[in-house]
């Protein structure tokens, strides 16, 4: 499946976790593709068997493609906006409105990566 056209939002990531795995079907239905495109003997005389599995495997490396572009994609976008209020904030040490954003998002970038091992305290 190819990354959708309308852009992704990767500030969600909730929402960029749930379109990964809609991009992961392919991957997930392998075996089910295989064993209702691929021929048995008894139908192989009627169906290509090499035609078939040559299209799914160029579906399954379009897939693949697709998803390492839409994860370099997220991985540049939340990086370039990191890198930006750092610059930021090395010009204006005391600004405390860009602190606090700085601060708000280097822990989402924590809380998406380490949700699922560690959950601080709330009052940090």
């Amino acid at each position: 499946m190819a990354a959708p056209s309308g852009g992704v939002n990767c500030e969600e990531f909730a929402e960029f976790q749930e379109l990964l795995k809609v991009m992961r079907t392919i991957d997930d239905r392998i075996v089910h593709e295989l064993n209702t495109t691929v021929p048995t003997a008894s139908f192989a005389g009627k169906i290509d068997a090499s035609q078939t599995c040559k299209q799914l495997y160029e579906s399954l490396m379009e897939a693949h493609a697709s998803r390492d572009r839409v994860i370099k994609n997220c991985i540049a976008q939340t990086s370039s906006v990191i890198k930006q209020l750092r610059e930021e904030r090395e010009k204006n040490l005391d600004d405390l409105t860009l602190l606090k954003q700085l601060r708000k998002e280097q822990t989402k970038v924590f809380n998406e990566r380490c949700r699922i091992h560690f959950k601080p305290p709330k009052n940090e």
